[in-house]
């Protein structure tokens, strides 16, 4: 994770100095904001990552001498379908549009959007690929 950590590290640094140069060539108040934002969010991300891979083993991609061989094994778990990604999307696509046409429609899509959010959040825990 060093390499990540370094890598959003250096993402933060090199915003930063954008937005110095930006902020004295435009005056302009909002780019200012977003881009010192993006080097909180930067600089946020890269600590975390430094500071929670230090806490971790070494993985095979921080190792300078590490072989291919390495890398073998069991990644992790990948879901092999699912269907509650496209109803999340579709109930928080209502949910945005209720918000300009009226509450009923936000409040409908609100609904369904925290059913849609609890549904994928708990798909494997029944039915077929339950564990």
């Amino acid at each position: 994770m060093k390499v990540e950590g370094w890598l959003f590290m250096g993402c933060g640094i090199f915003f930063g100095g954008s937005d110095i140069v930006y902020w004295y060539t435009s005056h302009d108040p909002t780019g200012s904001t977003a881009l010192a934002l993006a080097v909180g969010l930067a600089l946020l991300t890269g600590f975390y990552l430094l500071f929670t891979g230090r806490r971790l083993p070494l993985r095979p991609e921080d190792d300078n001498y590490g072989e291919i061989e390495q890398g073998t094994g069991e990644i992790g778990f990948f879901p092999p379908r699912s269907w509650w990604p496209l109803a999340l999307g579709f109930s928080a696509a209502v949910t945005a549009v209720g918000m300009a046409v009226g509450w009923w429609l936000f409040l409908i899509g609100m609904l369904f959007t925290v059913y849609t959010s609890i549904g994928f959040v708990f798909e494997y825990y029944r039915g077929n690929f339950s564990h």
